[in-house]
């Protein structure tokens, strides 16, 4: 048997490629938009993927499952559990508690897994050429190392009504009635890894096992000592912000995201062409370079979507597709940079790119305003923005500052200020700039703070420590 884990980590996301290597027939799970990689693994094992297959209705990327099935010709399985508000819009066939999807001599089990979402599957595999004995067990967002998936999703992102404390219970019966009764050999090869919002204390290791959750897993005395009520209130607490783009995702998957086929490559566009259209409002230029290189001198109206391992949570961040049809335009070094930023930008469902310029030269040109630590006591703010997560501003934050994560900016105009200026800031500025162009390109007059909480910070230690003298 062959199990391969294929890790996003942008989006801190893990799909897996199960093979035959007797038959030469694959399934793959969980998979992403842009499918090139695992085709290239197939081909690489002398194997043709047969089956595609997912865990449950996605909230943080756009499924790949229809995308990679109509490229190969496999087999499209999905959960058929969670009651008729929670069934596919698309077809494939359905899989309920014990179903099985068999490739040669191995065995995929789906079992019904409920918590994270209503619908979720976990899939247990058996090598039967090994062992009748499963021995792995694909847990999605069920099970993560060292965490559980966050129930409150629904509620965040999709608009649900207090549905994470049935969720939380849903959690609880399935640990206690699925995963614990599993031997501990088995092997655990969670659907995400530490930096998804998914939950709120994932582990980095990419796999487990059912005996060293049961042992060392935050939940597991509440699981010993039958304690729900305990276990839903640990659960519950402290989860991180959720990105409003989940919602948008939750929808698309449900219906079944577009197929969009074979890309062609991007092509490189001509500046002065692109500065028309700008002008004409026709595009979106995106700047990739870090925040620091933004801050010297940009495009006017431009998105700052850094190039580099968060190219899509960035993106989902500043772009909304449902609402802005303009094709994006990318700065980037050649081809190559250009063509994998929207690999993933795809991931997202942020498909409508239309090429790639090298150079800022003949652009209408911006910088961006930034004010000084040692200025914002005195500046003249409508607002000052705090755009970290709910769990960082409670530990630490700029008095009288106003909280409204990155992810949520662009979905949350209306509780913005519609006249002065708004200071953003985050920990060190990444994030910060994001959404400050964000807001910019949305038409708001935006100051970012120079060095955000850590400079402001570093300041107020040192005036503190001065007084003290």
């Amino acid at each position: 048997m062959l199990l391969e884990r294929i890790y996003d980590e942008d989006l801190a996301q893990a799909s897996y490629l199960i093979g035959c290597q007797r038959k030469g027939e694959a399934v793959v799970v969980d998979a992403r938009r842009d499918i090139d990689t695992y085709r290239s693994l197939a081909a690489a094992n002398g194997m043709k993927i047969v089956a595609v297959t997912e865990t449950h209705i996605h909230a943080d990327y756009l499924s790949g499952t229809r995308e990679l099935a109509a490229a190969t010709g496999a087999k499209i399985y999905v959960s058929g559990e969670g009651g008729p508000d929670w069934q596919y819009g698309f077809d494939g066939e359905r899989l309920f508690d014990g179903s099985k999807i068999t490739i040669g001599n191995i065995t995929v089990q789906a079992l019904h897994t409920p918590g994270h979402t209503p619908e979720h599957l976990s899939f247990l595999i058996t090598d039967g050429a090994f062992s009748s004995e499963p021995g792995y067990l694909l847990s999605g967002d069920f099970v993560f190392s060292g965490d559980l998936g966050r129930p409150d999703l629904l509620d965040e992102a999709a608009g649900g009504v207090d549905t994470r404390f049935e969720g939380a219970k849903q959690l609880f019966t399935s640990l206690r009635d699925k995963f614990l009764t599993l031997p501990d050999f088995v092997q655990v090869y969670p659907g995400h890894g530490a930096g998804s919002a998914c939950g709120k204390a994932l582990g980095a290791i990419p796999s487990s096992t059912v005996g060293y959750e049961r042992l060392y897993a935050w939940w597991g005395p509440y699981l010993a000592a039958n304690d729900e009520q305990g276990f839903i209130d640990e659960l519950l607490d402290g989860q991180p912000d959720a990105h409003a783009y989940f919602g948008r995702m939750k929808r698309q998957n449900r219906q079944g995201p577009a197929v969009m086929g074979e890309r062609a490559p991007l092509a490189e566009l001509d500046t002065a062409a692109v500065a028309r259209d700008l002008a004409a409002n026709k595009l979106t230029f995106v700047d990739t370079r870090p925040n620091t290189e933004v801050h010297k001198g940009t495009v006017a109206g431009a998105l700052n979507i850094p190039a580099g391992k968060s190219v899509a949570s960035f993106g989902a961040w500043a772009v909304d597709p449902e609402r802005d049809s303009r094709p994006l335009v990318l700065l980037a070094s050649g081809q190559e940079q250009a063509q994998e930023m929207w690999d993933h930008l795809v991931r997202v469902g942020i498909d409508n790119v239309g090429g790639y310029v090298t150079s800022l030269d003949g652009l209408p040109a911006a910088t961006p305003r930034l004010v000084q630590p040692e200025e914002l006591e005195g500046f003249d703010a409508a607002v000052v923005l705090d755009v970290r997560n709910r769990t960082e501003h409670t530990a630490g934050h700029i008095p009288g500052s106003e909280q409204l994560s990155g992810g949520r900016v662009l979905w949350n105009l209306d509780q913005l200020p519609t006249g002065g200026t708004i200071v953003t800031y985050c920990q060190s500025g990444v994030r910060s700039s994001v959404a400050a162009s964000t807001l910019r390109h949305a038409g708001y007059d935006v100051v970012e703070l120079d060095g955000s909480y850590a400079a402001w910070a570093v300041r107020e230690a040192s005036l503190q420590s001065a007084s003290a003298r």
